[in-house]
């Protein structure tokens, strides 16, 4: 095998936790917190020469490992053993090799490692490996980042055959034999990305929804948000099982925009609609966007894309296809998407694309990506309330990854003070005026130029 191989020689982790200044509602759930794990991890070379990697990323139990039975602290206690775990499993694995092998190659211990803690904390029920996946994924992003900066390069420079000896076929099967992974990425990071804005289900949308104002400083509705960052694309969270209230809350959102978009030269806007699982089968989605045309076609024909509109076990639901949905508009997997089976079956189903999270792991995002492109599947990136350096990586794959159009960014709106030690080095991803994010600067060395943490933020203990 030819390429650039490394061991890992040390990890380190530690957490920092944040309160939220206005909740986000996730399949029905209010969510407050955040838990963001750091994680360090140091290569060395075959020369004896090392490197030191940073990766954060929040933990999201509330998203990835959703329970009717467990409560937030229990959940949120399995994904810190697990992240406790997987140190230990980078931390003593004795490979030499390129970071996505070692990454591959460890992920069956990860998974392993979750489906012994869910039995050790005797929750009941398994701990889903996508919980395993977000919990990991900070020391895979930590070791990406020091890969590239032991040789001095992006690591986006770092995945050709000079340092990746295996093209995809190794990772992926014989149908993925002479692709390469290099071909899929830009020579450079695209230098600007429209920012998707969330509108979440409780998130108000002008004066006469604001109940209890925050007062913070920070706009309080989406009628002060659109000018203030001259926001052009707004993902809107729905609730799925209630077609009359969504198409109100749609309608809304487009006569609040119509109004206010003008107010910075906004002529064309995109929306992306986010159900959270919650569409009971495809034709309601159908009754839906056929409801949506008939009141506002200028709204039903800015939709970009559908999130994940049922529910994420693909498998235990297979006769609930998206093929006439996706017909009229791209219809993507997220919370499915664990591995090449999850994307191949989804596509089989009728969804035509798939959203990359770089809190699935940088590894598995970028076989995921080669994969999707592979099959002509529309992508996009999203991230998972991201702030800092978990949202310097998310808004890196957007802009270096082929294909992608725009980034999300929600940390700004829900946590901002995480972000505040960040603004000033990276101003273009953290201060936003014309509804995009400045991505030129992800250039850098390593994962995205990350030196060293910052002081903790406002708001975090």
């Amino acid at each position: 095998m030819v390429g650039k191989a490394v061991k890992i020689v040390d990890v380190h982790h530690h957490t920092m936790d944040f309160a939220y200044r206005t909740p986000i509602k996730f399949g029905g759930v209010a969510l407050d917190r955040a838990t963001l794990l750091n994680a360090e991890v140091t290569i060395e070379g075959p020369d004896g020469r090392r490197a030191r990697g940073l990766g954060s990323m929040p933990l999201g139990n509330v998203w990835s490992f959703p329970s009717r039975r467990l409560s937030y602290d229990q959940t949120m206690k399995a994904m810190l053993s697990i992240a406790d775990h997987a140190a230990e499993i980078y931390r003593t694995s004795q490979c030499a090799a390129h970071p996505i092998r070692l990454t591959m190659d460890l992920e069956p211990l990860l998974f392993a490692a979750g489906d012994a803690i869910g039995k050790d904390l005797q929750l009941g029920e398994p701990v889903p490996h996508l919980a395993s996946l977000v919990a990991a994924s900070p020391f895979d992003a930590a070791l990406h980042d020091a890969y590239g900066k032991l040789f001095d390069k992006p690591v986006w420079s770092c995945y050709g055959p000079e340092f990746l000896g295996e093209d995809l076929g190794a990772f992926l099967g014989a149908e993925y034999s002479g692709i390469r992974l290099d071909e899929q990425l830009k020579p450079l990071p695209e230098p600007r990305l429209p920012m998707y804005h969330l509108v979440g289900a409780l998130d108000p949308l002008d004066a006469s929804d604001l109940q209890k104002p925050v007062g913070d400083g920070w706009p309080e509705t989406l009628e002060e948000w659109i000018p203030r960052d001259g926001l052009s694309h707004l993902k809107i969270k729905l609730n799925g099982d209630d077609i009359a209230w969504d198409v109100k809350r749609v309608l809304r959102i487009e006569e609040i925009a119509q109004r206010v978009m003008p107010m910075k030269k906004v002529s064309h806007w995109r929306y992306s609609l986010d159900f959270n699982e919650r569409v009971p089968h495809e034709d309601s989605l159908l009754e839906f966007l056929a409801k949506l045309g008939e009141n506002s076609p200028s709204a039903f024909n800015r939709i970009a894309y559908i999130e994940q509109p049922t529910k994420r076990d693909l498998k235990s639901d297979q006769a609930n296809t998206m093929h006439r949905a996706s017909a009229q508009i791209p219809v993507v997997i997220d919370e499915s998407l664990l591995d090449l089976e999850t994307l191949l079956l989804a596509r089989e189903m009728g969804y035509t694309g798939a959203a990359l999270k770089a809190c699935k792991g940088q590894s598995q995002s970028l076989l995921m990506a080669a994969a999707a492109r592979k099959h002509g599947m529309f992508l996009c990136v999203q991230d998972l309330t991201c702030p800092g350096a978990s949202l310097l990586h998310s808004a890196s794959l957007a802009a270096w990854v082929k294909g992608i159009s725009a980034i999300e960014s929600n940390a700004r709106q829900y946590m901002p003070a995480a972000n505040l030690p960040w603004a000033d080095d990276y101003p273009g991803i953290f201060r936003i005026s014309d509804g995009h994010m400045a991505t030129a600067c992800l250039g850098g060395v390593g994962l995205a130029g990350i030196t060293g943490w910052k002081a903790d933020a406002p708001g975090s203990s």
